[in-house]
């Protein structure tokens, strides 16, 4: 029989703007820290002046992205369910469902190895590149492969101590593997002149290095919690909750990819100057929105933490405060972005074609935060609840209006259409979810 083991902080608690703030700035921080690898990923290969590898760098990154973004549920589900045990007061259920995760982590990650050759093939058949870049493409990705099991071995990490409201431990790990990453890459790839297999193992080397500190730490902190037996752990209720909401999670996932792979796509039949404007713009409203997932970071751990505990005012506080925050300052991101978004062009582009291209759609791109922000609010409530059904179906449901407008539109409006396409898909993810939301919370709370 596993003993519940009471904290201090396990106790009926408001939620406050230190709160808040102390969750969000951290994970708002490390989450911009990641298209920073991608920048110096790109300036190493670039200083071997080979178009083909630079290809290839890019083409594995994004098949790489597609292959490990639907697995973010190790990191956000973990978070939800650990925070409600949290607020349970239930240090040896943290415990079981992080090695719940960690368990699907490593069998996943082992798969992800063993069939890195075909991940390799359906990625070069699907980009259809030129045989130099083809060729760098398929080294890129079977070496960087190797690191899966401990990349989402790091994701539940990451959840876990997010889900116990330690991000400022989450920031440092991030920080941690992100600057081992940009050493390796540098020192393997120019000093060593591996090239881009050495950016490739550079990462392979900095996600192993993070999973061993992450796990030290850990595993220090798991010698003061009671102990728990592996029927309590790998029970089938507790894993089959675990599946099925990891599983919501990765529809969800998937569909958000596939809606903005097909923006890209439509915009691409527009021609190649609108395909590399888009892709200007896009960068911009990424920027905004990994700024603003810190604040759904900090509702998946407050609401979790005060689902678990049967606070609804607790809940409340941290739908209102987490909405407050990041209403406000994506309200003054997309304002700072039209204000300076010409600069912003300019500094990641030369090209004046494409400067000129993207400046005449750059309204879109600034206030697509501020249309956005409810619907990454919201998943963090969602996700820290474990509502992810509804998640699940308020995303499809969108993800078919925002194909039906992106067509019409897209045809009548041109550029403009792709878009106001995207605005009405951001929109509605939120709304819905916002109008789901009060059955939710009576059924959560009703013992209360």
């Amino acid at each position: 029989m596993v003993q519940k083991a009471q904290l201090p902080d396990h106790r009926p608690f408001r939620v406050t703007n230190r709160q808040v703030l102390a969750i969000a700035i951290p994970m708002a921080l490390a989450y911009l820290t990641t298209p920073f690898i991608g920048l110096v990923d790109t300036a190493v290969v670039g200083r071997f002046g080979d178009v083909a590898l630079l290809g290839g760098l890019a083409t594995g990154a994004v098949v790489f992205d597609v292959v490990f973004t639907p697995f973010n549920f190790l990191r956000s589900g973990t978070t939800g369910l650990v925070a409600q045990a949290v607020g349970r007061g239930d240090l040896p259920e943290e415990k079981a469902t992080f090695w719940r995760a960690f368990s699907m982590a490593a069998i996943s990650g082992m798969l992800m190895v063993l069939l890195s050759p075909l991940i390799a093939a359906i990625g070069e058949w699907f980009m259809h590149a030129d045989q130099p870049v083809a060729a760098a493409m398929d080294l890129y990705i079977r070496i960087r492969l190797i690191s899966a099991p401990a990349a989402l071995i790091n994701y539940a990490i990451l959840g876990y101590f997010l889900g116990r409201g330690k991000a400022a431990l989450g920031l440092f790990l991030q920080l941690f593997v992100n600057g081992t990453n940009v050493a390796f890459s540098i020192v393997l790839g120019i000093y060593l002149d591996w090239g881009i297999a050495g950016v490739a193992w550079g990462t392979v080397c900095s996600e192993v290095i993070a999973m061993v500190a992450g796990m030290a730490v850990l595993v220090g902190r798991f010698r003061n919690v009671p102990k728990v037996s592996l029927q309590h752990t790998f029970n089938m209720a507790a894993m089959r909750r675990m599946l099925q909401l990891n599983g919501d999670i990765m529809i969800r996932s998937l569909a958000l990819m596939g809606a903005y792979m097909l923006f890209t796509r439509q915009g691409a039949q527009l021609g190649a100057l609108t395909l590399a404007a888009n892709a200007v713009l896009m960068h911009v409203f990424f920027a905004g929105a990994y700024f603003l997932d810190g604040f759904a970071a900090a509702a998946e751990q407050l609401v979790g933490r005060a689902v678990g505990a049967l606070n609804r005012p607790a809940f409340s506080g941290a739908v209102r405060l987490t909405a407050a925050w990041a209403l406000t300052l994506s309200g003054f991101t997309s304002i700072v972005v039209y204000l300076f978004g010409e600069q912003l062009i300019g500094a990641m582009t030369k090209a004046a074609d494409v400067r000129a291209e993207a400046v005449l759609y750059l309204p879109w791109a600034a206030f697509a935060t501020m249309s956005g922000v409810l619907a990454s609010q919201m998943n963090g409530v969602f996700i820290g609840a474990s509502w992810s059904r509804d998640m699940r179906n308020t995303m499809l449901m969108s993800f078919a209006a925002f194909v039906a407008v992106l067509f019409s539109f897209g045809q009548m409006f041109g550029n403009h259409g792709l878009w106001s396409a995207l605005h009405v898909f951001l929109l509605l993810r939120g709304i819905s979810l916002l109008l789901v939301m009060p059955r939710r919370v009576r059924t959560a709370f009703a013992e209360r």
